[in-house]
Formats: C-alpha cells, sequence, structure tokens
C-alpha cells in the first residue's frame, strides 16, 4: 500500500513517519506539511519524496495517514477521501460534528475504508480486556481518569500545541476514555453534567445505553506525579481495572496500519472507523455546550 503522510508536528516525526517508513507492507511514498521546508526535512530524512500540492500526493497514493491538528485534518481527510484514498486518521477526528460528518459522508460517497488511532484500542492486552468486559456485561459505573501534565510550569511537552492549549482535556484525551468506555458500557444516551475542574480539567457524567453512568475525570494541568491513566468498572462482576503499562505508540500504530489494510482489502469497517470517530466527535460536542453553558 502506498501511503503518503500529512503533518510535520511532534507526533508525525516522532512517531507516524518512523512507523510509516519502517512498515513492511507499507511504502512511504510522500509527505505533505503546511510548512515545505518542514515537509522537505522530514522527507528527506525518510527517504521519500516532499509534496508541495496535496492533490497531487492524493493521486499518486493509495492512502493518507493524518498528523495534523484535527480543525485540519477534517477537511484535508474528507478530500483525500474524495481522491480515492483510505485514510488513517488521528483523534479526534474533527473539532465539529459538521467537519466530522463531512469526512464520514467522504468515506462513504468513495467507498474507501478508514481507521482512527485510538492509542488505546491497538494495545493488545488493553483491546483483549475491553472484548472481554463487553462480553460479561452487567455494568453498573465506570470511571475513567486520563491525566497528563502537558501544561504544568517547567514542562517542555512536545505536545503543548496550539490546538491542545486552545481545546484543553476533553478533546485531546476526552476521545482516549470514550474509545475505552464505549464498547463496554454502550452508546451514550445523553451527556448529564460537564463541570470545570483545576486549570484545564473537566469531569464529565455520561448515561450509557446499557444501562450504566460512567464519569470521566481530563486533565492536561495535573501534577506531574498524579499523571497517568486509568479506568475502573463496576458490576455484578466485580471491579475491573483497565490492564496499566506503557504505551508502546509505535506498535501501537503499526497495528492501527495493519487494520487499515486489512480493512481495505477485504471491505469491512473497522470499529474504530470514522464513523466512530463521528460518534465520540459529537459526544464531546455535548460535553463542550454544557461547560460553555456554565452551572445552571
Amino acid at each position: 500500500m502506498r501511503i503518503g503522510l500529512l503533518g510535520t508536528g511532534p507526533w508525525a516525526q516522532m512517531v507516524h513517519a518512523p512507523v510509516l517508513a519502517a512498515h513492511d507492507g507499507l511504502d512511504l511514498a510522500g509527505v505533505w506539511g503546511r510548512r515545505p521546508e518542514a515537509a522537505k526535512e522530514l522527507a528527506d530524512r525518510h527517504g521519500t519524496r516532499a509534496y508541495d500540492d496535496v492533490d497531487a500526493l492524493f493521486a499518486d497514493v493509495d492512502a493518507v495517514a493524518v498528523a495534523l491538528p484535527p480543525d485540519v485534518q477534517a477537511e484535508l481527510a474528507a478530500r483525500a477521501a474524495r481522491a480515492g484514498c483510505h485514510l488513517l486518521l488521528d483523534k479526534p477526528v474533527a473539532t465539529t460534528v459538521e467537519g466530522g460528518r463531512a469526512v464520514v459522508r467522504a468515506v462513504e460517497e468513495a467507498g474507501v475504508s478508514s481507521v482512527v488511532f485510538f492509542t488505546t484500542r491497538f494495545v493488545p492486552e488493553a483491546g483483549d480486556w475491553i472484548a472481554e468486559q463487553a462480553a460479561v456485561g452487567g455494568w453498573f459505573t465506570a470511571h475513567a481518569q486520563w491525566l497528563g501534565g502537558v501544561f504544568v510550569d517547567g514542562s517542555d511537552s512536545p505536545f503543548a500545541t496550539p490546538w491542545r492549549r486552545e481545546k484543553g482535556a476533553l478533546w485531546d484525551v476526552g476521545p482516549h476514555a470514550l474509545s475505552v468506555l464505549l464498547p463496554v458500557l454502550g452508546d451514550v444516551r445523553r451527556v448529564t453534567a460537564a463541570a470545570p475542574g483545576p486549570g484545564d480539567t473537566v469531569h464529565v457524567v455520561l448515561d450509557h445505553t446499557g444501562g450504566a453512568s460512567s464519569v470521566l475525570t481530563l486533565s492536561l494541568t495535573a501534577p506531574a506525579a498524579a499523571s497517568g491513566a486509568g479506568v475502573a468498572i463496576h458490576g455484578e462482576a466485580g471491579t475491573t481495572r483497565l490492564p496499566q503499562g506503557g504505551t508502546d505508540a509505535f506498535a501501537a500504530l503499526t497495528r492501527a496500519a495493519d487494520a487499515l489494510r486489512t480493512a481495505a482489502a477485504d471491505g469491512r469497517p473497522h470499529p474504530c472507523d470514522a464513523a466512530f470517530g463521528l460518534r465520540v466527535t459529537e459526544i464531546l460536542t455535548d460535553a463542550q455546550h454544557l461547560l460553555d453553558a456554565g452551572p445552571r
């Protein structure tokens, strides 16, 4: 599969480009970025071509991987799909419902495949745990915490990017929490509450179609000693927790690329496709509306 890379930022440089270039089933055919000089530097580093014209890249490849801010991703992903490219997308797919719907519509009309890189879903231990809990059922409530210190004083995180500063933890790590909870507890019937905490911290309460409720605690301004992710689910089978351990982003993205190749070959939608990404955006948008409205 000939694949192009859109983006030249930290994630593209640290993970996407090395993984795509090393993948035995992929040919990294080119790089496009909003800064041509950065695209050329990244392309040269991995022995491929830099494109100044993104549509020319779409015409030369079978698929594209996107490592761009979500508002930029949505428009380019729809264009790529319309050009016949399969999509390996980052989360969130978009920061507006309209943007997410445009991606899904383009994917459906073009008949291409899509996979959204929700990192946890492509870690084998986590994926197995999610499937096991979904099969058990009888869950009563859950609590998911995704706490990071990207924006604390003294942090030199390469992920302290403008879009994360603008949109905050809800939109950056909220998709990770939802990607774990939705397959286990069912879709969200409604967002019942959303409240701010310290810094960009938010607490979101969800009512799920399976009858359970869940609480998300999300932050990019947590103290370093408190950083980490965890999910605990409580129900008739007792309490179970998402397996802990370091997430190998390289291995996870490799599996996401494998999933895209499989979906493109057999035509069957992947559980983490653009439609699932749209549903995540819809839920986050409902939570954002409650936050913007303030206490009632």
